[in-house]
């Protein structure tokens, strides 16, 4: 296996890190909206803690992004002047 191919696969792989931020995300909205709908009053107070969780599941998303942009770019400049 060539440098070209190894990178275009490793990119890939990292791509999979967008997908467990999706289930993530879905995941943290949706325990929220079925907590929020047993316990209407306490929703309000669990907002903060909604938005943080979102963040940090999306923010986990996005580094994996990065870095398949990095393999894709930076990386495959290297491996053909390499």
């Amino acid at each position: 296996m060539d440098a070209e191919a190894a990178i275009y696969i490793g990119a890939g792989l990292a791509t999979l890190g967008m997908l467990g931020a999706a289930i993530g995300v879905g995941n943290i909205f949706g325990k929220f909206l079925e907590g929020a709908l047993r316990n209407p009053s306490a929703a309000q107070g669990q907002f903060t803690n909604l938005i943080f969780g979102f963040a940090v599941t999306e923010a986990l998303g996005i580094f994996s992004f990065v870095i398949a942009l990095l393999l894709l770019f930076v990386f495959q400049g290297q491996a053909a002047n390499g």
